[in-house]
């Protein structure tokens, strides 16, 4: 199943968000179709106004998807562009694999399921951060994890905490419903286990109970609030998993609250956690828009007094600085021109640091709704970008580096990879 954009090459509307691809899932589904079963669920919404309620509250979910990407395309009506009746078994199909509330999906789900072997030990890995929220489903591969499913979102948990020192009821609000969508996707790919990282914004706020009760409900594990320092391990584990040239390492994570740090080899020797994040500084900062010059002066302000606990803690020069998470693969994305977010294209490549100063003059000399515009730039990053830009530069600085290795692995593969050695180890798998 692939999630398409609302708008085609030409312009023109898309309305089908999630696409079944798998051609043994097409067929068993079009069996289904075959036998009438999109007139019989018709005519059983019109009997049952339970079902129509719940069919209605997927087409809204699926609307409000598209809009999430493509401003206006929630107008194009429901589930693959239906208004009001069963338009395609398969398209409903997708949207329930995808995570979404599809009633109709579900349905067809329990008549045509197992399509394939069940995979023994697949797992869910969900990071709550201060600026996004993000899902990684993955497969036991060797001593390593294959990837199923990855998903990101932008949420701004983290808005205002830096201010308030509390989690802000809307940003609440909004990773929750996301964090919802996640458990329906990771269980309906057939997830064993879903854990739950939390992250800086949470490690922050004093009012974490609801939160904490959501994740219990909806993944039915605890949430587990990381320390700085176990951020920084997880993620050297996971961007080093598949062993990025010339150890040792220095892998840096630019977050929306913090950015962690960790060297090493085979394994972290040290690692650091600072109070420095894309969202904290724009909100410390509160730059115009554009900023002007004295705003990335305040900014660069910040960031130097953010390093400098970094720097005293990383005591040891390494061989490849090595960067993941958002910041630096959207700098990276714009740096090599991508016409669309290419994760392929993105990891293992190079950015120098001539690259990410010329990419941060470029952003900072734009207006927020222009950042929007670019490509590469996931929804709701814009505003923060500049930000991030500038730590990413610090960090080059700080440490004496020229050039980085990007990475698409971190923190979520490192969660993963952890819950898939931890059912090896304790043998449940």
């Amino acid at each position: 199943m692939i999630r398409n954009h609302p708008v085609d090459r030409d312009g023109n509307p898309f309305p089908t968000l999630y696409w079944l691809t798998c051609p043994d899932a097409v067929a068993v589904v079009s069996r289904l179709e075959a036998e009438g079963w999109i007139g019989r669920l018709d005519e059983r919404m019109e009997r049952d106004p339970e079902c129509r309620e719940r069919f209605e509250e997927a087409a809204r979910d699926y609307a409000a998807e598209r809009e999430r990407v493509r401003e206006g395309a929630g107008e194009w009506g429901g589930v693959g562009g239906s208004r009001g009746r069963v338009k395609c078994l398969h398209t409903h199909y997708a949207h329930h694999l995808a995570g979404g509330p599809n009633p109709i999906g579900a349905w067809v789900a329990e008549r045509v399921e197992p399509i394939h072997e069940a995979v023994t030990g697949r797992v869910a890995a969900v990071d709550m951060g201060t600026n996004s929220i993000r899902l990684l489903v993955a497969d036991p591969a060797d001593d390593d994890v294959a990837e199923i499913s990855r998903d990101l979102v932008i949420t701004r948990l983290g808005q205002g905490v830096d201010r308030t020192g509390r989690l802000d009821p809307e940003a609440l609000e909004r990773t929750i419903a996301v964090l919802e969508r996640y458990a329906r996707r990771a269980r309906a790919l057939g997830a064993e286990r879903i854990r739950v990282g939390a992250t800086s914004a949470v490690r922050d706020a004093s009012n974490k109970e609801r939160l904490f009760a959501e994740v219990e409900r909806v993944a039915g594990a605890s949430a587990e609030v990381l320390t700085g320092e176990r951020e920084a391990e997880l993620s050297f584990l996971g961007a080093t998993a598949d062993a990025p040239p010339t150890p040792p390492y220095l892998v840096f994570d630019i977050g929306g609250g913090s950015t962690e740090f960790a060297l090493g080899n085979e394994a972290p020797e040290a690692a650091v956690s600072v109070n420095l994040g894309s969202v904290r500084t724009h909100e410390r900062v509160g730059p115009s828009d554009p900023p002007t010059p004295e705003d990335l002066e305040a900014m660069d302000g910040v960031v130097t007094r953010g390093l400098v606990e970094a720097q005293a803690a990383i005591a040891r020069r390494a061989a490849t600085l090595v960067g993941v998470a958002g910041t630096t693969t959207t700098v990276q994305g714009i740096a090599l021109g991508l016409e669309t977010y290419d994760p392929e294209a993105l990891h293992g490549s190079v950015l120098t640091l001539a690259e990410a100063e010329w990419v941060s003059a470029e952003l900072a000399a734009m207006t927020v709704a222009e950042r929007a515009a670019i490509p590469v730039m996931t929804p709701g990053r814009e505003d923060v970008i500049v930000a991030g830009s500038r730590i990413l530069l610090g960090i080059y600085r700080t440490f004496g580096f020229e050039e980085c290795v990007v990475s698409e692995r971190d923190i979520l593969d490192g969660l993963a990879l952890e819950l898939v050695r931890s059912q090896k180890n304790d043998g449940t798998r």
